[in-house]
């Protein structure tokens, strides 16, 4: 493999890195010299003695690498959209730069909290060998890429906004306000609500375009996934890919530096747990996948009670058990109905393996299981009256669903049992909210 920088981008990449250790150079100069002190003002800086000047130095040089990394930001995305490296690798560099900076000045507002402390250095050393490895594969290069295609904005916002699986987001966001408000036992900040549900968004949605992205040659076998816009070719893999590492960073940043370490580590924990424990391994290694894998699901609302508590009390560990159970019969309701689906793609499901009759019974077994989990609240004194008549009433309807799965069957009756699933986890988890605050 012969490597040169004759492509314009290996000399941006090269022109990046240059600038990026000139600002590292620097900015290690301000703080041994303390010039931090001699020079006040933001972006720019009016110096007040002659060690000043560095800086005003360091700020232009933050401006200029900014620039430099916008560019090869730019030309990543324009054209090399089908290069399964270079465009993570481009798209990783960038979210670091980005998060270095960020990181830096919540070290400062916030007096140098340890775990922020650790997380510049982590990040200053992964940016290091991201810009290392981005200089290398970018001059091993041939020749320069073009922009293949003419972009529909519009189109191109709708397939990324499609990517994020935005129904699921938006239900796994309610199970995460209801643990915030839970937990503080009153509605909390804006502040906090904005960040804490900033950073699950985030988390989500990188999530589901990782998924989508390992799924990519899975789901062009499934009739309800292959328009998706990886499996239908709209997004390259190197595209769906960059987004979701993109967004699953951002969100740790935003976790780490507005809510609390304990929120940013369970996201993180989530994370992981779905793209790698479910998405890579639990889905087609077991017909157990969606009971394990449910874990991932379940994670959100701890997420919330740590954001509003620092801790995590028994509570928060029922409404886990709570979405935990209750994911099993929601999925497989849509198993016995995309049944067909999944025998084609090869996905070890219930109603695939040991049949839909069994499937009928599992789903009857697991609602029942699930409506004495969610009691578990009242009894033990962790939420009132407007919850458990709530609960009561929703596990009626639920349960009713369910048994008409067990005795009626068929798709029809399958698909009332999912959707009626889906409304009910969020109905009751807004149950939840309002017997917290009333």
């Amino acid at each position: 493999m012969k490597y040169s920088l004759k492509t314009s981008f290996a000399r941006w990449a090269a022109s990046l890195v240059v600038t990026v250790f000139a600002l590292t150079v620097m900015g290690r100069l301000v703080t041994i010299t303390g010039a931090a002190f001699l020079c006040d003002g933001w972006p720019l800086c009016a110096p007040t003695a002659p060690l000043g000047y560095l800086k005003l130095v360091h700020l232009l040089l933050v401006g200029v690498a900014s620039l430099v990394m916008i560019v090869v930001w730019r030309k990543a995305w324009r054209e090399q959209r089908h290069h399964a490296v270079l465009l993570p690798l481009t798209t990783i560099t960038g979210v670091l730069f980005l998060g270095q900076a960020f990181v830096g000045a919540i070290e400062v507002t916030r007096h140098f909290p340890t775990h922020i402390v650790v997380l510049h250095t982590l990040t200053a050393v992964a940016l290091w060998v991201s810009l290392a490895m981005l200089l290398f594969v970018s001059g091993t290069l041939e020749q320069d890429g073009v922009a293949d295609y003419k972009y529909d904005w519009r189109q191109r916002l709708k397939d990324f906004f499609i990517l994020s699986k935005p129904v699921i987001v938006l239900l796994l966001l309610v199970t995460t306000y209801g643990g915030l408000v839970a937990g503080g036992k009153a509605w909390p900040s804006a502040s906090l609500t904005f960040w804490t549900l900033i950073g699950g968004t985030l988390a989500a949605a990188g999530s589901s375009a990782l998924n989508q992205y390992i799924d990519r040659e899975l789901d062009k076998n499934m009739q309800r996934t292959s328009k998706r816009p990886l499996a239908d070719g709209r997004l390259t893999a190197a595209e769906g890919l960059s987004y979701g590492l993109a967004l699953c960073l951002l969100s740790y940043y935003v976790m780490a530096g507005y809510v609390n370490l304990l929120a940013a580590l369970l996201s993180l924990a989530g994370i992981f747990y779905y793209v790698f424990f479910y998405s890579v391994w639990l889905k087609r290694a077991t017909v157990q996948n969606i009971v394990i894998g449910g874990g991932a699901g379940a994670i959100p609302p701890m997420v919330g009670w740590a954001a509003a508590t620092g801790n995590l009390s028994l509570a928060a560990w029922i409404l886990f058990a709570i979405i935990f159970m209750w994911t099993p019969p929601h999925f497989w309701a849509l198993a016995i109905v995309r049944m067909k689906d999944y025998e084609k793609a090869g996905v070890p499901m219930l109603p695939v393996v040991e049949g839909e009759e069994k499937t009928r019974k599992q789903i009857l077994i697991y609602t029942v299981e699930l409506i004495v989990v969610t009691m578990l609240l009242p009894i033990f004194n962790l939420a009132g009256t407007i919850y458990l008549v709530s609960a009561v009433v929703l596990g009626v309807f639920l349960l009713y669903a369910a048994w008409r799965v067990f005795r009626v069957g068929g798709n029809k009756v399958a698909w009332t049992m999912y959707r009626w699933s889906s409304m009910y986890l969020a109905f009751i988890f807004l149950a939840l909210i309002v017997d917290s605050v009333v």
